[in-house]
C-alpha cells in the first residue's frame, strides 16, 4: 500500500463521521493523485491531457455522491481507484475510444487478499425475498442475469429512469438489512 492512503481512509471515516475538516483534508489529498492517473490514462489512451482536470472533477463529484458505499471497514484505496478508473473509462468512451484503462494507472498496488465475505448466499437469498416483487425482480435481471438497464425497463414494462429507482431502492434495502445483521 502507498504512503498515506493509510491516512486516506482514516479521513474518509471522520468525514462519514460528520468531520467536514477531514472530508477537506481527504479530497486535497487525494486530487493529486487523481490528477496524475487520469493524465496516465489519457496518454496511454492517446488523447490530450487537457481533459485530464473534467476527469478529476467527475471522480470527486462520484465520490462525494457514493462515499455512502464505501464499507468503513476496508481501505479507501481500492474503492477510490475503482471509481477513478470507471470514470476514466467513461470519459474516454464519450470520446468515441475503445480502450483498456489498466488500474495501474491511479495505483501502485492494490491488496491482493480479496475483501471478506459479508453474508453467505443463503442469508443473501433470505434477504432478498423480503424486497417488494418488483425491486426484486429487477435486482435479479440486472445483477444475476446481467440485463442492462435497458433490456430490464423492456422485459418488465418500465421506463428505464424507474428501473434505476427500483435497483437503487433495492440496493439501499440489501445494504440496510445486512448492516443490522
Amino acid at each position: 500500500m502507498r504512503e498515506g492512503e493509510d491516512e486516506w481512509t482514516g479521513l474518509m471515516r471522520l468525514a462519514i463521521s460528520g468531520n467536514n475538516s477531514a472530508y477537506h483534508r481527504l479530497l486535497k489529498a487525494v486530487t493529486p493523485v487523481l490528477r496524475a492517473g487520469a493524465r496516465r490514462g489519457l496518454a496511454r489512451a492517446g488523447q490530450p491531457l487537457d481533459q485530464s482536470e473534467d476527469i478529476v472533477q467527475e471522480i470527486l463529484l462520484a465520490v462525494h455522491l457514493k462515499r455512502h458505499t464505501w464499507d468503513v471497514n476496508a481501505p479507501l484505496a481500492p474503492w477510490l481507484f475503482a471509481i477513478a478508473r470507471n470514470k476514466l473509462i467513461d470519459a474516454l468512451r464519450r470520446r468515441g475510444r475503445r480502450v483498456f484503462v489498466n488500474i495501474d494507472d491511479f495505483a501502485e498496488t492494490i491488496p491482493e487478499e480479496p475483501a471478506a465475505e459479508t453474508a453467505s448466499a443463503n442469508e443473501v437469498a433470505t434477504l432478498l425475498q423480503t424486497l417488494p416483487p418488483r425491486q426484486r425482480e429487477v435486482l435479479q435481471s440486472i445483477a444475476v442475469e446481467s440485463a442492462s438497464i435497458r433490456d430490464t425497463a423492456a422485459k418488465f414494462a418500465m421506463s428505464e429512469g424507474a428501473v434505476r429507482v427500483a435497483l437503487h431502492r433495492a440496493l439501499t434495502g440489501l445494504t440496510a438489512k445486512l448492516r443490522e445483521q
